[in-house]
């Protein structure tokens, strides 16, 4: 992304073992040497992917960016098996803030990720008004799948 003139900032989310989305929101935010602004693309896997749309409901009102692309995104609820552990991503979203902080949103998701059902990104992309591109077997979109996911070009292409 840096070759093709993209500012990149690829942060190590403290604690990422135990997701919570405020912890997460007080890194970011707490970086001076980043901002948000109209021209701003934000990418997350995973539980970051929910992180962004922490994120996005907690900018302030004035700030538009101009994509977020959540991959393998997942909603966790208190009837879930892994709560515990992923509580800190348990938040009643409001989705008509999120759609006002983010010109377009994109979920990518498998047809077979092990960890995050499809029916959750489903569900966020049409809270949500976002585009859903579903990819056949391709798993969680790491490593486990193969080594395509040490890139992933997919994200270029849909930058575009």
């Amino acid at each position: 992304m840096e070759k093709g003139g993209y500012k990149v900032w690829v942060p190590d989310l403290p604690e990422n073992i135990t997701p919570n989305i405020k912890r997460y929101n007080e890194f970011i935010f707490g970086n001076k040497d980043w901002e948000f602004n109209s021209e701003s693309v934000i990418i997350g896997h995973s539980s970051g992917a929910v992180e962004i749309l922490g994120l996005l409901q907690s900018l302030p009102e004035e700030v538009v960016i101009n994509t977020a692309i959540l991959v393998g995104s997942f909603l966790i609820t208190p009837q879930d098996l892994d709560f515990e552990q992923f509580k800190g991503l348990y938040e009643d979203f409001d989705f008509e803030k999120i759609k006002k902080h983010a010109k377009r949103l994109i979920f990518v998701h498998s047809d077979n990720d092990p960890y995050c059902p499809l029916e959750g990104a489903k569900y966020l992309a049409q809270q949500t008004g976002g585009e859903l591109i579903i990819k056949p077997s391709q798993g969680h979109f790491n490593l486990e799948v193969g080594p395509q996911y040490k890139q992933f070009p997919l994200i270029l292409e849909l930058l575009t």
